[in-house]
């Protein structure tokens, strides 16, 4: 049976250290995924609830974006992905006597793990001005309360409205809908925070910010290049593509300061073999220094260019723009130089070209190790030059693949929820609706945050996630929240956004994933859209947790309703009644959606039209795919300093903490670790097991500290540290963002580590 969440906070003062493992997946992995599972949920519950994770008349995994393959295992789940399952589908409840028990004074002094482990959220609670309790209200007095707020504004560009991407594509499009009848843009999502820098350098580059490849082109690539991820932990189900591609006979080389174990070998658990030995990945490690990849692949792309017969001039002729500008700053790449930014020897990146010439089709793969820097939009321009040379973009087994995070981050962006949307779809929405929807671009994460800092914003709502665990600069990002004059989440689980309030919060619980949704016209399903630009249908199945629940798109409906009121001629009432009203809409406003009830009939879902990969037209402003030329970066380290990336552990899904372990990377018990190259650590004078404190500097010479962290001598990249977020958030200042998306630069750290008192 279900086991009853901790009554305190586990201690983590005293992590437990073992080596690193150089295989992913496995007995281990079943064993572990059981026994959270049961935990959650009871054994009857998982058994029922597991196996009807991403099956075609089932529900999508509330966790990663990774694309299900058409013909699918009956246990399609990963390790992480069954955690994330077991997290909703949990039997424990969080209840107005749970409220009453703890104060947010309480609550605020415990960890996100403590805080996610209670259990569903059951009922709306409100918390008053001046209060220290939440307190149990009905719906209607909920929505009372935030139309109150909204109505009382100078300003619609005075609300925010954030998304997170476990939400589903009609309850995003409710949602925007909504905002730009109320009047603003003002809709930041927790792509801002990822992978924007991917859809800024890509709808420059090829007139798509997606990625062009589907799963096929994996198995049939010749070579993948998997730079700055971690799929063994961020997305599992992806080695199972990628051990399909090595047995047709891909090469894989990875790039990344760290060696992680599910890149060296992946025990694949659906079949003997994989459980016995396992399948090796990679065929070539590039221990890449943080913030050094633009500059590798400016050296390849020399390389290419001084290779007779190398470059596809037939390609770059009919296809492309910018070649000769881009050639020319190609040409004047520095070998020194590269070494200096890469931390690479002249002999691996000789090994990488060699197999870069040998491949007729390639793709390159990427996560935040690439999109978190200052440099990260001309570095995936850069990874977009390399591809153009050889003709990679638009034909089988080759393309960029930008690999997402949450669920249906990537469908959210297309359902509208932009802070700069593009005219097209403001005048589709116009037509369709009959309002005239604000041109002004609104506030993404960072800008928003600095609204509320600032006084400009003074409402806040959240569809999903945990905003302020999420965002950088944690002190100033809380400072923040506590300015707004009502914060409102919408959520299944109870996390520190929370407890982190303006002088009013609500929290409205709503339907997981994995719940059945009954609205007026029967059972509804929602849809999602995978990393790989695949639709397609998610249907609940249990009970929900509690009969006081609203789906998404029924709170949006509403609220809209109670604020907009009847002077709103949009639907809202029918929208909530049956979901396949929004998707006609949908089919109205957004290409490529064009009969959309129809199609997402079908069990295996639809793609999406993709211009480059499906007839090679680039709806660039050259009409071309773009060749750029932007000058090599990388982050500049001083002496005594080290450079710190910010990731999760294997126990972590974005700020959900499943667990106080890091099996992979041989860590028990305990968050606060930072990993530190043996000879850096050596030079430093830090002991192994000894405990320091985080300092970041900055340009604004603030003193950002993370205290009590247990140092580890970890096999990083020279130079180069890593640390769990969202303990490490703290040390990203709010201004340290990417040139063009404005994405924290969460990658590239520079801190100093000194002796903590804890030691």
């Amino acid at each position: 049976m279900a086991s009853k969440p901790p009554a305190g906070d586990p201690v983590q003062d005293a992590p437990q250290v073992t080596e690193p493992k150089h295989a992913a997946a496995g007995l281990p992995a079943i064993g572990h995924t059981l026994r959270i599972a049961q935990q959650q949920m009871g054994v009857r519950r998982t058994a029922l609830t597991l196996l009807r994770v991403n099956q075609k008349d089932g529900f999508d995994c509330p966790g990663c974006a990774w694309p299900e393959p058409e013909h699918r295992h009956t246990a399609e789940f990963c390790e992480n992905g069954a955690k994330a399952v077991a997290e909703e589908a949990t039997l424990r409840r969080v209840t107005p006597d749970f409220f009453a028990a703890h104060p947010v004074s309480d609550l605020a002094g415990r960890s996100g793990y403590w805080l996610g482990q209670q259990g569903r959220l059951t009922h709306p609670m409100y918390l008053p001005e001046g209060g220290d309790h939440y307190e149990p209200v009905d719906w209607q007095r909920a929505f009372d309360i935030v139309a109150e707020e909204l109505k009382d504004l100078a300003s619609p560009d005075e609300a925010v409205f954030y998304t997170s991407g476990r939400t589903s594509n009609e309850a995003a499009f409710l949602y925007q809908l909504f905002a730009r009848e109320l009047g603003t843009n003002n809709l930041p999502d927790c792509s801002n925070m990822c992978h924007e820098s991917s859809g800024s350098a890509l709808s420059e580059t090829i007139g798509v910010g997606k990625g062009s490849v589907l799963l096929d082109d994996l198995y049939q690539a010749d070579l993948i290049i998997v730079a700055g991820q971690n799929p063994g932990t961020n997305h599992p189900r992806m080695l199972s593509a990628l051990e399909k591609a090595k047995s047709n006979g891909a090469k894989i080389i990875t790039v990344n300061p760290l060696p992680e174990a599910g890149m060296e070998r992946f025990k694949n658990p659906q079949t003997p073999q994989g459980m016995l030995k396992g399948a090796a990945l990679t065929d070539l490690f590039l221990q890449i220094r943080l913030g050094g990849d633009q500059a590798l692949f400016r050296l390849l792309n020399k390389l290419i260019l001084a290779t007779e017969g190398a470059v596809d001039e037939t390609f770059v002729a009919e296809h492309t723009h910018g070649f000769e500008e881009f050639a020319a700053a190609a040409r004047a790449a520095d070998w020194d130089e590269t070494l200096t930014a890469t931390g690479l020897t002249r002999d691996s990146i000789d090994e990488a070209l060699r197999m870069v010439l040998a491949s007729k089709r390639t793709i390159v793969c990427w996560a935040m190790g690439l999109t978190q820097h200052k440099h990260s939009v001309p570095t995936i321009r850069e990874v977009v030059n390399f591809l153009l040379l050889r003709g990679n973009i638009g034909r089988p087994g080759a393309g960029v693949c930008p690999v997402r995070g949450h669920s249906n981050v990537q469908g959210d962006r297309t359902m509208g929820i932009f802070e700069r949307p593009a005219p097209a779809f403001l005048d589709a929405l116009e037509k369709e609706f009959g309002f005239a929807p604000p041109r002004e671009h609104g506030y993404d994460v960072v800008r928003a945050i600095r609204a509320l800092r600032d006084g400009e914003a003074k409402v806040f709502f959240a569809m999903g996630g945990n905003f302020v665990s999420a965002s950088p600069d944690t002190d100033v990002t809380e400072a923040a929240m506590r300015r707004a004059r009502l914060t409102v989440h919408v959520s299944t689980k109870l996390n520190r956004s929370h407890v982190v309030t303006g002088a009013r919060a609500l929290i409205l619980p709503t339907l997981g994933r994995t719940e059945r949704d009954l609205q007026g016209s029967g059972e509804q399903f929602v849809t999602v859209e995978d990393s790989m630009g695949m639709v397609h249908a998610s249907r609940g199945r249990l009970e929900p947790a509690s009969t006081h629940l609203l789906s998404e798109p029924a709170i949006v409906a509403r609220l809209a309703r109670q604020v907009l009121g009847e002077g709103s001629a949009t639907p809202w009432e029918e929208f909530e009644k049956d979901y396949a009203s929004v998707r006609d809409r949908i089919a109205r406003v957004i290409p490529g959606f064009e009969d959309f009830n129809a199609r997402v009939a079908d069990p295996a879902g639809f793609a999406l039209p993709h211009a480059p990969r499906d007839e090679r037209r680039f709806t660039t402003a050259t009409g071309k795919a773009n060749f750029t030329a932007a000058p090599v970066e990388y982050p500049a380290l001083p002496a005594g300093r080290l450079l710190l990336q910010t990731l999760r552990s294997h126990d972590q899904y974005n700020t959900t903490i499943y667990g106080l372990d890091d099996r992979y990377r041989g860590i028990k018990n305990g968050r606060r670790v930072v990993l530190v190259n043996p000879d850096d650590a050596r030079e430093l004078k830090i002991a192994d097991g000894s405990y320091v404190d985080l300092v970041g500097e900055w340009k604004d010479g603030v003193e950002r500290r993370a205290p009590g962290f247990r140092v580890v001598h970890y096999p990083t990249a020279r130079g180069c540290a890593a640390a769990y977020y969202p303990e490490t958030n703290v040390l990203v200042p709010l201004d340290a963002t990417a040139d063009t998306s404005n994405t924290p630069a969460s990658k590239s750290v520079v801190v100093r580590l000194e002796q903590s008192t804890a030691d």
